[in-house]
């Protein structure tokens, strides 16, 4: 048997790699942990368990794309090993027509629930694209394959056209604008890291075949259990996420979200509509933190989007009020 890693189950391949690599299955296996992890993240600030939504900061964003790189790596290399000596039509299709479908899945359950923001083209549809367009390169030569990798990963840094804007081109990832969406995964750049990742089983396969590291054979229950998550991948990425969701959701109904969920995002506002009224920018970011903090000591901060009543409302008008005001003139009295 070989490994194919973009799937949950083993094919049949040439008798030069009758086995699978169980150590691919656990590079697979730390993946969808790191994923996981990111969702955690992110589930925990959109439900305001925490103050704020990390897996949004630059540093989560950053850690999701280094996530989506290593899944886009292990694709090449799962195509260099059920296809490097031949495309095995049959296989192939069965295997686009599966993650095609969790792909169309995902659109399916995304835009039930964030009809504003669901996944047209996540790493399960670039992945399932991918699959299909790597397959030429899987026979041409090397540093031809190395050059196009490169070329896919530098084009966004090059071309930013608003003609591919337009919703049917989006999916290259060449517009202007990045479009609003929870996953997005476009072909340029990360079809380059499918790419690379043919160059990378075309070049260290053989090697690894030879090596300790190529025989390694789990001994352990966590060995085990993550060659096993190795073998499931695509059943364990359709599945965790609603479950982390619904647990979640159980645990914030319990307990409540966090009463400073939130702020960040409307000190930022604050700030920005004090600027645009004519504030100075450094007094609207102090009012803005005063103001935070007067609503939260009077219970009027609504991190849940419930409405003010009206005696609410113009309390709270008054409290930003004082504290832009208390700010200004202690500003207009500094010498």
């Amino acid at each position: 048997m070989s490994v194919d890693v973009t799937l949950d189950r083993p094919v049949s391949a040439s008798p030069a790699a009758q086995r699978r690599w169980p150590v691919i299955d656990a590079a697979r296996a730390a993946a969808l942990a790191a994923m996981a992890s990111y969702h955690t993240v992110w589930d925990l600030g959109h439900l305001r368990l925490t103050a704020e939504n990390y897996a949004l900061t630059p540093l989560g964003r950053h850690a999701a794309e280094a996530i989506a790189g290593s899944f886009l790596l292990l694709v090449g290399v799962g195509l260099v090993l059920m296809n490097g000596r031949g495309v095995r039509v049959r296989p192939t299709l069965l295997r686009f027509a599966r993650i095609g479908g969790a792909a169309l899945l995902v659109t399916l359950g995304t835009w039930v629930m964030f009809p504003d923001a669901f996944v047209f083209f996540g790493v399960l549809h670039c992945i399932a694209v991918s699959s299909l367009l790597g397959l030429p390169f899987l026979f041409l030569p090397v540093p031809v394959t190395a050059v196009a990798a490169a070329a896919f990963l530098a084009a966004p840094h090059v071309v930013h056209a608003p003609i591919f804007d337009a919703a049917a081109l989006s999916f290259l990832g060449l517009g202007s604008v990045v479009p609003r969406t929870n996953d997005y995964v476009p072909l340029f750049p990360w079809f380059g890291l499918v790419l690379a990742g043919i160059v990378l089983g075309r070049l260290a396969l053989p090697k690894l075949a030879r090596s300790r590291l190529g025989a390694w054979a789990p001994r352990t229950r966590l060995g085990r259990a993550a060659t096993f998550a190795g073998r499931h991948s695509l059943a364990i990425y359709l599945i965790h996420q609603p479950v982390l969701l619904a647990l979640l959701t159980g645990v914030v109904t319990v307990i409540g979200a966090n009463p400073r969920a939130g702020l960040q995002a409307f000190r930022a506002d604050y700030v920005t509509i004090c600027t645009r009224t004519g504030g100075e920018p450094a007094l609207c970011r102090i009012a803005a933190r005063c103001t935070s903090e007067a609503l939260l000591r009077e219970d009027l901060f609504r991190e849940d989007g419930r409405p003010f009543s009206g005696t609410e409302r113009l309390r709270a008008q008054g409290l930003s009020q004082a504290c832009y005001a208390t700010l200004d003139a202690a500003a207009r009295a500094a010498p």
